[in-house]
């Protein structure tokens, strides 16, 4: 029997055991790697069954894999929903979504705070195939009820945002989109299940790279989304025929990796309250954008809808110009400077360098990217320890 028959499970039990069968193939406490690309059958009425009854077992390794359908369980457990839609990425499992949800002259919304790349997705490519894209102020539910149209099928949002860490109003989110009968998703990539569940609060579809903290480990890339089954199952359909799938030995990688999920994410709460309120009291810091903190603007909505903050903070450099921020950076020995989150090492970088370099400055200012900015991915390492590197960089 597998435990996501049992309702009453924690967090961490649920990591660990959550959506695997208790005695698995071989005897072997782990679930063996299946590293096929074909699935066989015994004769001919064994394949006419497997059509007719719908059964659940492999065919063809880009329709489903059995690491795949473990990890699927698990983290359809973890937030509880009724299925879940593994893909190689996050930005993946967004095309997933929006592919299979919009039609040519539909429309989605987007709060502009939203990965870069998702909204790029939209109203740069998916607009040569009839899709409008509107994006309005993040958080701003007004402008965002006003932005619907007869043709809107969708409401997309971060919560929380990166970088500046804006949170939802969740319960907010969901009924506007009820209200008007469009269908609502959250990425909660940097909320984690452990921090928040979207679905409680009437959202359809929640999405996370699951390359973050659910993985934790900085050495796989997946996406998932999750949800009710039967929202779920032209996104599985359509994800056969993109092939945007997992190999299996990912799969197993992504599967030991959410075992510690519990463990590490109290960490990370940790380890990301410690730092910010460090970094709020220090001089050379003029802005901290944590949702942990009494002086973060959505603090109070976090505070009501999340059980921590997680590990990923934004500051601002006080009198500092983008070359004496890169210094900073430079001078850190325990962070790595890199453009991930969520990884059990910590890692800092930039935002005007690392991703928006490219970009004009009126442009990336329009979007809170100032030269000051630095943007930490808190890991798992000792709290003093960050804190006081931290401390020898900022004065250094």
């Amino acid at each position: 029997m597998a435990l996501e028959s049992k309702k009453n499970y924690g967090i961490s039990t649920t990591s660990v055991h959550g959506g695997e069968a208790h005695q698995k193939a071989l005897d072997s406490i782990t679930d063996p790697i299946v590293m096929a690309s074909t699935y066989t059958f015994s004769d001919t009425q064994s394949v006419i069954d497997y059509i007719e009854q719908k059964q659940k077992r492999g065919e063809y390794g880009r329709y489903g894999n059995p690491n795949e359908a473990v990890v699927e369980r698990k983290l359809a457990a973890l937030e509880g929903g009724e299925d879940a839609v593994l893909f190689s990425s996050g930005m993946s499992a967004i095309v997933g979504v929006i592919m299979s949800k919009l039609s040519a002259g539909d429309e989605v919304v987007f709060f502009d705070e939203c990965y870069h790349r998702s909204r790029e997705f939209c109203s740069k490519h998916m607009s040569r195939f009839g899709v409008v894209t509107r994006q309005v102020e993040a958080c701003n539910y007004e402008a965002m009820e006003a932005a619907i149209t007869p043709n809107t099928k969708l409401l997309v949002s971060e919560s929380p945002t990166n970088p500046h860490l804006s949170v939802v109003d969740l319960n907010r989110f969901a009924e506007i989109g009820r209200r008007n009968n469009v269908e609502t998703l959250i990425d909660a990539t940097l909320a984690t299940p452990y921090n928040v569940k979207p679905l409680d609060f009437g959202v359809d579809y929640v999405l996370h790279s699951a390359t973050k903290y659910l993985a934790g480990h900085n050495d796989l890339l997946a996406g998932v989304i999750v949800g009710r089954e039967s929202k779920l199952s032209d996104i599985r359909y359509l994800r056969g025929i993109l092939g945007s799938i997992n190999s299996a030995h990912n799969c197993y990688l992504l599967q030991r990796g959410l075992k510690t999920f519990d463990v590490r994410m109290q960490r990370h709460n940790a380890n990301g309250q410690a730092v910010a309120e460090f970094l709020e009291s220090h001089a050379r810091v003029s802005k901290v954008y944590y949702p942990g903190l009494a002086s973060h603007d959505y603090h109070e909505i976090a505070a009501r809808q999340m059980r921590g903050y997680g590990g990923l903070i934004t500051f601002e450099l006080a009198d500092a110009d983008w070359r004496e921020t890169a210094n900073v950076v430079d001078r850190c020995q325990i962070p790595k400077i890199g453009p991930s989150l969520g990884g059990v090492e910590s890692l800092i970088e930039q935002p005007l360098v690392m991703s928006y370099y490219e970009l004009p400055e009126d442009e990336r200012l329009s979007y809170g990217i100032r030269d000051n900015m630095i943007r930490m991915a808190i890991g798992i390492e000792d709290t003093d320890d960050i804190i006081l590197d931290l401390k020898q960089a900022l004065e250094g």
